[in-house]
C-alpha cells in the first residue's frame, strides 16, 4: 500500500514538473529555440521517473546493491526538485522586487514633478481662503437674521404639521377617507402614519 502511493506522488511531481516545463516553452520569444543542455526540471523528471521504474521492478526482496542505486535514485530526485524549486523562488523574488522598483519609479514622477507640486501648494492655499471666507460670511449680519428666520419658521412648520395631522386625524374617524376636496375643486390625498412613543421608565 505504501509502495502504491510512492508511485501516485512521484507521478504527480513529474506531471507537475512537465508543466512546469511547457510553460517555460511558452514563455520563449518567437523564432528562439531551447537549448539542448538538460535542466533542472528534465533532471528531475528523468530521476523520478528512474526511481519510480526500480519501486515498480523490485520485490521487496531487494539485494544491498539494489538498495543503494534506490537510494541514490530518490536522493537524485529529491536534489533535482529541490533546484528547481529554489529557481522558481529566486524568479519570484526577482519579479517582486522589479515591481517594487518600477512602483518606487512612480512614486518618484509624481513627488518631484514641479508643476504638480505647484498646483498641490496652490488648491492648499485655495481652500484655505474658501474656509476663511466662508466663517467671515457666516457671521455677517444678513446671513445670522436669515438663520433666525429660518430657525423661527422650523417651529411654525412643526407647530403646523402637528396641527394638520390632528385634524386629518379626526377628518379620517368621521368618514373613513384618505382624501379631501379643496376649496378650487382639487383632491388632496393624505396618509394616517402611526408611532410608537419611547416607553417611560
Amino acid at each position: 500500500m505504501k509502495k502504491e502511493k510512492v508511485d501516485i506522488k512521484q507521478k504527480e511531481i513529474q506531471n507537475k514538473l512537465k508543466e512546469n516545463m511547457a510553460d517555460d516553452k511558452q514563455k520563449l520569444p518567437a523564432g528562439k529555440k531551447t537549448k539542448k543542455i538538460k535542466g533542472a526540471d528534465e533532471l528531475a523528471i528523468e530521476a523520478m521517473s528512474q526511481a519510480s521504474q526500480s519501486a515498480s521492478a523490485g520485490d521487496n526482496k531487494l539485494s544491498t546493491e539494489e538498495e543503494t542505486a534506490k537510494s541514490d535514485d530518490f536522493a537524485e530526485t529529491m536534489h533535482a526538485l529541490e533546484k528547481l524549486i529554489e529557481s522558481k523562488a529566486r524568479k519570484l523574488m526577482l519579479v517582486k522586487n522589479k515591481m517594487k522598483k518600477k512602483r518606487e519609479m512612480i512614486k518618484s514622477v509624481f513627488e518631484n514633478d514641479v508643476q504638480l507640486s505647484e498646483a498641490e501648494q496652490q488648491k492648499e492655499e485655495i481652500r484655505k481662503t474658501w474656509k476663511e471666507r466662508k466663517t467671515k460670511l457666516k457671521e455677517t449680519p444678513e446671513v445670522q437674521e436669515l438663520k433666525q428666520a429660518i430657525g423661527e419658521m422650523r417651529d411654525d412648520q412643526k407647530d403646523l404639521e402637528e396641527s394638520l395631522s390632528n385634524h386629518l386625524i379626526s377628518y379620517h374617524q368621521l368618514t373613513n377617507s384618505t382624501s379631501f376636496d379643496t376649496s378650487e375643486g382639487d383632491q388632496w390625498e393624505f396618509k394616517i402614519k402611526a408611532k410608537v412613543k419611547n416607553r417611560k421608565i
